[in-house]
Protein backbone atom coordinates (compact mmCIF):
# COMPACT_ATOMS: atom_id res chain seq x y z
CA UNK A 1 0.00 0.00 0.00
CA UNK A 2 2.95 2.36 0.70
CA UNK A 3 3.02 2.23 -3.12
CA UNK A 4 -0.39 4.30 -3.33
CA UNK A 5 1.98 7.65 -1.46
CA UNK A 6 5.02 8.08 -3.65
CA UNK A 7 5.89 10.76 -6.23
CA UNK A 8 5.67 8.07 -9.09
CA UNK A 9 2.09 7.47 -7.87
CA UNK A 10 0.85 11.09 -8.12
CA UNK A 11 2.65 11.31 -11.35
CA UNK A 12 0.86 8.44 -13.08
CA UNK A 13 -2.27 9.84 -11.75
CA UNK A 14 -1.70 12.99 -13.35
CA UNK A 15 -0.65 11.67 -16.31
CA UNK A 16 -3.40 9.08 -16.53
CA UNK A 17 -6.38 11.65 -15.29
CA UNK A 18 -5.47 13.97 -18.42
CA UNK A 19 -7.26 12.77 -21.39
CA UNK A 20 -10.52 12.17 -19.49
CA UNK A 21 -10.10 16.16 -18.14
CA UNK A 22 -10.37 17.31 -21.74
CA UNK A 23 -13.19 14.80 -22.53
CA UNK A 24 -14.93 15.63 -19.45
CA UNK A 25 -15.03 19.41 -20.59
CA UNK A 26 -16.20 18.17 -23.87
CA UNK A 27 -19.09 16.40 -21.89
CA UNK A 28 -19.81 18.95 -20.08
CA UNK A 29 -19.89 21.59 -23.17
CA UNK A 30 -22.58 19.40 -24.76
CA UNK A 31 -24.91 18.62 -22.17
CA UNK A 32 -25.15 21.96 -20.54
CA UNK A 33 -26.62 22.57 -23.70
CA UNK A 34 -28.55 19.78 -23.33
CA UNK A 35 -27.35 17.81 -26.09
CA UNK A 36 -26.82 14.26 -24.78
CA UNK A 37 -23.26 13.10 -25.91
CA UNK A 38 -22.05 9.49 -25.71
CA UNK A 39 -19.94 10.02 -28.15
CA UNK A 40 -16.99 11.14 -26.60
CA UNK A 41 -15.39 8.11 -26.88
CA UNK A 42 -15.37 7.94 -30.72
CA UNK A 43 -14.17 11.55 -30.78
CA UNK A 44 -11.38 10.54 -28.88
CA UNK A 45 -10.64 7.61 -31.19
CA UNK A 46 -11.02 9.91 -34.56
CA UNK A 47 -8.75 12.61 -32.57
CA UNK A 48 -5.71 10.21 -31.98
CA UNK A 49 -5.73 8.96 -35.24
CA UNK A 50 -6.21 12.40 -36.93
CA UNK A 51 -2.89 13.69 -34.76
CA UNK A 52 -0.89 10.62 -35.63
CA UNK A 53 -2.05 11.34 -39.18
CA UNK A 54 -0.96 15.04 -39.17
CA UNK A 55 2.28 14.44 -38.15
CA UNK A 56 3.67 11.78 -40.04
CA UNK A 57 2.34 13.64 -43.19
CA UNK A 58 3.89 17.23 -42.05
CA UNK A 59 6.22 16.15 -39.78
CA UNK A 60 5.23 18.12 -37.34
CA UNK A 61 2.95 17.50 -33.93
CA UNK A 62 1.52 20.62 -34.07
CA UNK A 63 0.36 20.31 -37.12
CA UNK A 64 -1.06 16.88 -36.07
CA UNK A 65 -2.56 18.42 -33.03
CA UNK A 66 -4.61 21.19 -35.40
CA UNK A 67 -5.88 18.00 -37.62
CA UNK A 68 -7.13 16.11 -34.06
CA UNK A 69 -8.91 19.25 -33.34
CA UNK A 70 -10.58 19.58 -36.76
CA UNK A 71 -11.22 15.93 -36.63
CA UNK A 72 -12.78 16.14 -33.66
CA UNK A 73 -15.13 19.09 -33.79
CA UNK A 74 -15.93 17.53 -37.46
CA UNK A 75 -17.13 14.30 -35.78
CA UNK A 76 -18.91 16.22 -33.08
CA UNK A 77 -21.07 18.36 -35.39
CA UNK A 78 -22.18 14.94 -37.38
CA UNK A 79 -23.40 14.41 -34.06
CA UNK A 80 -25.29 18.24 -33.81
CA UNK A 81 -26.53 17.96 -36.96
CA UNK A 82 -27.97 14.44 -36.38
CA UNK A 83 -29.64 15.59 -32.96
CA UNK A 84 -30.56 19.31 -33.46
CA UNK A 85 -31.60 19.00 -36.95
CA UNK A 86 -31.94 15.14 -37.77
CA UNK A 87 -34.23 14.85 -34.50
CA UNK A 88 -32.33 11.83 -34.20
CA UNK A 89 -32.28 10.23 -30.49
CA UNK A 90 -29.05 11.74 -29.45
CA UNK A 91 -28.21 8.10 -27.76
CA UNK A 92 -28.59 6.26 -31.04
CA UNK A 93 -27.05 9.15 -32.52
CA UNK A 94 -24.08 8.80 -30.17
CA UNK A 95 -23.79 4.97 -30.35
CA UNK A 96 -23.69 5.31 -34.28
CA UNK A 97 -20.47 8.03 -34.27
CA UNK A 98 -19.09 5.45 -31.82
CA UNK A 99 -19.24 2.66 -34.30
CA UNK A 100 -18.18 4.56 -37.20
CA UNK A 101 -15.30 5.40 -35.51
CA UNK A 102 -14.44 2.10 -34.27
CA UNK A 103 -14.58 1.00 -37.96
CA UNK A 104 -13.82 4.57 -40.23
CA UNK A 105 -10.50 4.36 -37.85
CA UNK A 106 -9.24 0.99 -38.59
CA UNK A 107 -10.22 1.13 -42.34
CA UNK A 108 -8.14 4.31 -42.50
CA UNK A 109 -4.88 2.75 -40.32
CA UNK A 110 -4.67 0.26 -42.95
CA UNK A 111 -5.22 2.77 -46.00
CA UNK A 112 -2.19 5.06 -44.67
CA UNK A 113 -0.24 2.51 -42.91
CA UNK A 114 -1.19 -1.23 -44.38
CA UNK A 115 -1.84 -2.05 -40.47
CA UNK A 116 -5.32 -3.01 -39.03
CA UNK A 117 -3.67 -3.06 -34.82
CA UNK A 118 -0.60 0.43 -34.99
CA UNK A 119 0.53 3.14 -36.66
CA UNK A 120 4.67 4.02 -36.89
CA UNK A 121 5.79 5.90 -33.77
CA UNK A 122 5.29 9.56 -33.62
CA UNK A 123 7.10 12.46 -31.88
CA UNK A 124 5.34 14.11 -28.76
CA UNK A 125 4.99 17.93 -28.55
CA UNK A 126 8.31 17.79 -26.69
CA UNK A 127 10.70 15.25 -26.15
CA UNK A 128 10.58 13.40 -23.00
CA UNK A 129 12.92 12.13 -20.22
CA UNK A 130 13.66 8.36 -20.39
CA UNK A 131 14.27 8.53 -16.98
CA UNK A 132 11.06 6.28 -15.22
CA UNK A 133 11.50 7.76 -11.55
CA UNK A 134 8.60 9.73 -10.23
CA UNK A 135 10.58 13.15 -10.45
CA UNK A 136 11.50 12.47 -13.82
CA UNK A 137 7.73 11.78 -15.09
CA UNK A 138 5.96 14.69 -13.20
CA UNK A 139 8.38 17.20 -15.05
CA UNK A 140 8.17 15.77 -18.17
CA UNK A 141 4.19 15.92 -17.78
CA UNK A 142 4.36 19.45 -16.25
CA UNK A 143 6.50 20.32 -18.87
CA UNK A 144 4.63 19.06 -21.57
CA UNK A 145 2.89 21.68 -23.68
CA UNK A 146 -0.17 19.33 -24.32
CA UNK A 147 -0.48 18.92 -20.09
CA UNK A 148 -0.89 23.17 -20.16
CA UNK A 149 -3.72 22.58 -23.15
CA UNK A 150 -6.07 20.51 -21.11
CA UNK A 151 -5.66 22.80 -18.53
CA UNK A 152 -6.75 25.76 -20.42
CA UNK A 153 -9.60 23.59 -21.55
CA UNK A 154 -10.76 23.43 -18.32
CA UNK A 155 -10.17 26.99 -17.52
CA UNK A 156 -12.21 27.94 -20.70
CA UNK A 157 -14.80 26.67 -19.45
CA UNK A 158 -15.14 27.20 -16.04
CA UNK A 159 -14.34 30.87 -17.09
CA UNK A 160 -17.44 30.67 -20.22
CA UNK A 161 -19.56 29.39 -17.96
CA UNK A 162 -19.31 32.39 -15.24
CA UNK A 163 -18.37 35.36 -17.34
CA UNK A 164 -19.22 34.81 -20.96
CA UNK A 165 -22.21 35.88 -22.79
CA UNK A 166 -22.10 32.48 -24.85
CA UNK A 167 -21.49 30.70 -21.80
CA UNK A 168 -24.34 31.49 -20.24
CA UNK A 169 -26.44 31.49 -23.30
CA UNK A 170 -25.65 27.62 -23.24
CA UNK A 171 -26.27 27.12 -19.89
CA UNK A 172 -29.50 29.00 -21.02
CA UNK A 173 -30.99 26.85 -23.38
CA UNK A 174 -29.65 23.80 -21.23
CA UNK A 175 -31.82 24.68 -18.57
CA UNK A 176 -34.96 26.10 -20.39
CA UNK A 177 -34.96 26.87 -24.31
CA UNK A 178 -37.97 28.12 -24.77
CA UNK A 179 -37.15 31.36 -22.15
CA UNK A 180 -34.03 31.60 -24.00
CA UNK A 181 -35.61 31.70 -27.24
CA UNK A 182 -37.83 34.34 -26.06
CA UNK A 183 -34.72 36.27 -25.02
CA UNK A 184 -33.57 36.38 -28.63
CA UNK A 185 -31.15 32.91 -28.25
CA UNK A 186 -30.90 31.12 -31.12
CA UNK A 187 -30.56 27.27 -29.66
CA UNK A 188 -29.92 25.16 -32.38
CA UNK A 189 -26.79 27.88 -32.74
CA UNK A 190 -26.05 27.99 -29.20
CA UNK A 191 -26.44 24.31 -29.15
CA UNK A 192 -24.05 23.82 -32.56
CA UNK A 193 -21.49 26.12 -31.00
CA UNK A 194 -21.19 23.80 -27.33
CA UNK A 195 -21.02 20.39 -29.37
CA UNK A 196 -18.35 22.46 -31.28
CA UNK A 197 -16.89 23.35 -28.36
CA UNK A 198 -17.24 19.30 -27.33
CA UNK A 199 -15.12 18.33 -29.89
CA UNK A 200 -11.81 20.39 -29.68
CA UNK A 201 -11.98 19.14 -25.74
CA UNK A 202 -12.60 15.80 -26.98
CA UNK A 203 -10.30 16.28 -30.34
CA UNK A 204 -7.65 17.61 -27.64
CA UNK A 205 -8.17 14.54 -25.23
CA UNK A 206 -7.22 12.07 -28.07
CA UNK A 207 -4.27 13.97 -29.30
CA UNK A 208 -2.90 13.50 -25.90
CA UNK A 209 -3.67 9.93 -26.08
CA UNK A 210 -1.66 9.64 -29.48
CA UNK A 211 1.67 11.70 -28.37
CA UNK A 212 1.48 10.00 -24.83
CA UNK A 213 1.33 6.38 -26.78
CA UNK A 214 3.79 8.02 -29.59
CA UNK A 215 1.45 5.70 -32.09
CA UNK A 216 -2.37 5.21 -33.02
CA UNK A 217 -3.48 1.35 -32.04
CA UNK A 218 -7.30 0.46 -32.79
CA UNK A 219 -9.16 0.86 -30.41
CA UNK A 220 -6.94 3.12 -27.78
CA UNK A 221 -9.30 4.96 -26.26
CA UNK A 222 -10.51 1.78 -24.23
CA UNK A 223 -13.24 3.37 -22.91
CA UNK A 224 -12.37 6.60 -21.52
CA UNK A 225 -14.80 8.82 -23.24
CA UNK A 226 -17.35 6.61 -21.26
CA UNK A 227 -15.65 7.29 -17.95
CA UNK A 228 -15.37 10.83 -18.84
CA UNK A 229 -18.66 11.28 -19.45
CA UNK A 230 -19.49 9.45 -16.24
CA UNK A 231 -17.14 11.87 -14.27
CA UNK A 232 -19.71 14.68 -15.89
CA UNK A 233 -22.29 12.70 -14.68
CA UNK A 234 -20.64 12.22 -10.94
CA UNK A 235 -20.00 15.87 -11.17
CA UNK A 236 -22.76 16.92 -11.23
CA UNK A 237 -22.07 18.78 -15.02
CA UNK A 238 -20.62 21.11 -12.72
CA UNK A 239 -16.21 21.75 -14.49
CA UNK A 240 -14.62 21.45 -11.37
CA UNK A 241 -16.60 18.45 -9.47
CA UNK A 242 -15.86 16.59 -12.71
CA UNK A 243 -11.96 17.70 -13.08
CA UNK A 244 -12.23 15.93 -9.67
CA UNK A 245 -13.79 12.76 -10.47
CA UNK A 246 -11.41 12.29 -13.52
CA UNK A 247 -8.42 12.60 -11.23
CA UNK A 248 -10.21 10.06 -8.50
CA UNK A 249 -10.92 7.89 -11.95
CA UNK A 250 -7.28 8.50 -12.80
CA UNK A 251 -5.49 7.65 -9.48
CA UNK A 252 -7.69 4.29 -9.84
CA UNK A 253 -6.64 3.84 -13.17
CA UNK A 254 -3.00 4.48 -11.71
CA UNK A 255 -3.65 2.33 -8.59
CA UNK A 256 -4.23 -0.78 -11.39
CA UNK A 257 -0.83 -0.37 -12.72
CA UNK A 258 0.78 -0.62 -9.45
CA UNK A 259 -0.91 -3.68 -8.25
CA UNK A 260 -0.09 -5.90 -11.93
CA UNK A 261 2.58 -7.37 -9.93
CA UNK A 262 1.18 -7.98 -6.70
CA UNK A 263 0.48 -11.50 -6.43
CA UNK A 264 -1.88 -11.09 -3.29
CA UNK A 265 -4.71 -9.07 -5.42
CA UNK A 266 -5.77 -11.24 -7.77
CA UNK A 267 -5.16 -10.07 -11.13
CA UNK A 268 -8.81 -9.68 -12.72
CA UNK A 269 -9.99 -7.68 -9.83
CA UNK A 270 -6.70 -5.53 -10.61
CA UNK A 271 -8.06 -5.31 -14.21
CA UNK A 272 -11.80 -4.02 -12.80
CA UNK A 273 -10.78 -1.57 -10.08
CA UNK A 274 -11.04 1.49 -12.74
CA UNK A 275 -14.76 0.59 -13.93
CA UNK A 276 -15.71 -0.57 -10.46
CA UNK A 277 -14.59 3.01 -9.07
CA UNK A 278 -16.63 4.52 -11.75
CA UNK A 279 -19.66 2.36 -10.67
CA UNK A 280 -19.22 3.88 -7.31
CA UNK A 281 -18.78 6.96 -7.88
CA UNK A 282 -21.84 6.61 -10.03
CA UNK A 283 -24.07 4.76 -7.63
CA UNK A 284 -23.03 7.74 -5.13
CA UNK A 285 -24.90 9.97 -6.93
CA UNK A 286 -28.03 8.95 -8.49
CA UNK A 287 -31.19 10.34 -7.14
CA UNK A 288 -29.05 13.62 -5.61
CA UNK A 289 -27.23 15.01 -9.30
CA UNK A 290 -29.32 16.91 -11.09
CA UNK A 291 -29.00 17.00 -15.04
CA UNK A 292 -29.67 20.33 -16.72
CA UNK A 293 -33.59 20.53 -17.43
CA UNK A 294 -33.71 20.36 -21.24
CA UNK A 295 -30.88 17.75 -21.41
CA UNK A 296 -32.07 15.25 -24.06
CA UNK A 297 -34.67 17.48 -25.30
CA UNK A 298 -34.71 18.86 -28.56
Amino acid sequence: MSRLFTLAFLAQSLRIGLPYLAAAMGGIWSERAGVVNVALEGTMLVGALGAVIGTTTSGSPWIGLLCALVAGVVLQLVHGLAVLRGHANAIVSGIAINLLAAGGTRFLLRSFYDSASNSPSIPSLVRRSSDASGSALLASTLLDPSTWLVVTCIAVTVFAFSRTRFGLRVLAVGESPAAAENAGVSIDRTRLGAVVCAGLCAGMAGAWLAFDQHQFSSGMSGGRGFIALAAVIAGGWRPGRAAFACLVFGAAEAAQILFQDQHWVPHHLVQMLPYVVTLIALAGVIGRSRPPAALGRN
